[in-house]
């Protein structure tokens, strides 16, 4: 039946009017409605779905989370490059190898094998006594396996940590520049975060009196990153002695100790763990993964280390979060901590090649005039203090304010993508990753240099 027949317009007024049939009886009447009262009823009826509308409000603390530039800025050069603008992308923290070959197998022959099932919730026993095994044998640490929980992604266990741990007005202290998901996660917990700067005249390393300076009877959670992202920055085992000195004097305060990035470390540092200084072992979440040292980002698999009480709490988060990590990345990962000490020989051939281009970039930075650079000692990150030129104009672009205005300048200018060093909690810097290739750097580099010379620099008053 046409839509015509269903409503047609009246002859029987002389008003507009639609008659719309009812159903058929004999001696059924056809029932008229003028089409300003037709009008009327949808508005009445349009009036009442107003006043019932779905309350489209979200949680406080999560509307009070800031979304990360990191992933911002990734996804901005991604769709330069899509549009077909040959951005150079040196923003995201991946490493650019791809997954060492026997772990890459290793998960392969996990879904061969059927290994494809929910796992125990903190993870399967065989990576868990193997993680124990690691953490010993590489770090000095005694656990037994129901004191490690195996989760989806190092940033998973920190989140889960600083929910387990901290309270509604409790502090999370945070040394700067810092990774910009320490904050929000103090956020999401109800938690205040508290910011330590640090200096790039001390390598960006926290000085111990920083930190006796702030704590309080609210001081509950203290996170270290080392070898540090953003900065690269390695804390000597003398430094973290200092620290724990202070620590120790304050039952409340517990220490997350970050060391995703543990392998990628350059000669002479030397990596410690926070756990194995004297009395810290009781108060220290220890957090690692597979990420970063066996190139495994796309894996999502990390782990958390500590006192039984603290991992059973994260535990029961998980459990009601997202269970346990895939069984096939815990293959994947068990092969990863077989591969020898440290990685062995896939993971050394990597870190190599980061220092190689570290030493590179760290050549070619310091020969740009009014810019300061603190040499990393691991990870692969350069924090880089182009502080010097904010206030300069650029012709067709305008005035370089801030670290934010820096990085839009090098992405305009020289197609370049870098991370503002706000997000990171210091403005003075940006952050470049050298996880891409040496020739990839090289192109970066010279493009930075060319449009930087474009810069007129601030007047001096």
């Amino acid at each position: 039946m046409a839509f015509s027949s269903l409503a047609t317009p009246s002859s029987s007024s002389s008003s507009s009017s639609f008659t719309l049939p009812t159903k058929p009886s004999p001696g059924a009447a056809s029932v008229s409605f003028s089409r300003a009262s037709w009008e009327g009823t949808r508005k009445v009826r349009m009036a009442a779905v107003r006043a019932e509308a779905v309350d489209t409000s979200i949680s406080p603390r999560v509307s009070a989370l800031r979304p990360s530039k990191t992933m911002a800025i990734t996804d901005q050069a991604s769709a330069l490059r899509q549009a077909g603008v040959p951005v150079i992308g040196l923003a995201a923290g991946e490493p650019d190898f791809d997954t060492p070959a026997a772990i890459a197998e290793a998960g392969m022959n996990a879904i061969r094998d059927g290994s494809t099932r929910y796992t125990p919730n903190a993870g399967t026993m065989e990576l868990r006594k193997a993680i124990c095994n690691k953490l010993q044998e590489e770090n000095g640490l005694s656990y037994s396996p129901d004191q490690v929980l195996v989760s989806n992604g190092a940033k998973q266990c920190i989140t889960q940590a600083v929910l387990a741990v901290c309270s509604p007005g409790d502090e999370v202290l945070i040394p700067a520049p810092f990774w910009v998901s320490y904050p929000e996660m103090a956020r999401l917990a109800g938690a205040t975060p508290v910011i330590l700067p640090t200096s790039i005249s001390d390598n960006f390393l926290l000085k111990p009196e920083s930190l006796a300076s702030v704590i309080t009877e609210k001081s509950r959670l203290l996170i270290l990153c080392s070898p540090s992202n953003p900065t690269g920055s390695v804390y000597p085992r003398e430094l973290l002695e200092e620290i724990a000195d202070i620590v120790k004097k304050y039952p409340r305060l517990l220490v997350l100790s970050d060391e995703i990035y543990e392998h990628i470390i350059y000669h002479p540092a030397k990596h410690t763990s926070f756990a194995a200084l004297p009395g810290m072992w009781d108060r220290t979440l220890t957090v690692n993964g597979f990420s970063k040292a066996f190139a495994m980002t796309g894996w999502r698999l990390g782990y958390l280390a500590a006192p039984k009480h603290f991992v059973s709490a994260c535990g029961k988060i998980q459990s009601q979060y997202t269970s346990g990590a895939s069984s096939i990345s815990q293959k994947a990962g068990l092969a990863a901590l077989n591969l020898g000490y440290a990685g062995g020989e896939a993971v050394s051939t990597m870190v190599k090649a980061f220092q190689e281009r570290r030493d590179y970039l760290v050549r070619s930075f310091k020969e740009l005039p009014g810019v300061k650079i603190s040499e990393p000692q691991g990870a692969f990150y350069l924090f880089i203090d182009f502080s010097s030129y904010y206030g300069s104009e650029v012709e067709g672009f305008g005035t370089i304010k801030d670290s934010e205005t820096l990085c839009m300048f090098l992405l305009e200018k020289a197609q370049v993508a870098l991370v503002p060093g706000d997000a990171f909690g210091d403005d003075k810097g940006v952050r470049m990753s050298y996880a891409a290739a040496l020739s990839t750097l090289q192109d970066a580099m010279e493009k930075i240099k060319e449009a930087m010379a474009l810069v007129r620099p601030p007047v001096a008053v």
